[in-house]
């Protein structure tokens, strides 16, 4: 019998709805949280440009955090958290 275990850490903020969609991408703003592995910020900047190109996205707002292992400075979430319609954070290698 294999023994599967859920990674997810439980949640002491209130319960979000999480069934809310933004549609479609138009004239919307979309942030980035690089993690600082090699190759994201290339991703980024490919997925960047499709997004404009391609789902009429308005602007895109990148930042990077200063290593992997450490959390995003909070200032830039909230700055993010204030300007984006939809953020993306991700990794590289």
């Amino acid at each position: 019998m294999a023994l599967v275990y859920n990674p997810t850490a439980p949640s002491h903020h209130r319960p979000r709805d999480l069934a809310r969609t933004l549609g479609d991408l138009s004239g919307k703003t979309v942030g980035f949280i690089d993690n600082a592995k090699p190759n994201f910020n290339l991703l980024v900047d490919d997925l960047a440009e499709l997004l404009i190109a391609n789902y009429g996205v308005k602007t895109v707002i990148k930042r990077a955090k200063r290593g992997a292992s450490m959390p995003a400075p909070e200032a830039f979430v909230a700055e993010l958290a204030k300007e984006c319609d939809l953020v993306i954070t991700g990794s590289g290698d």
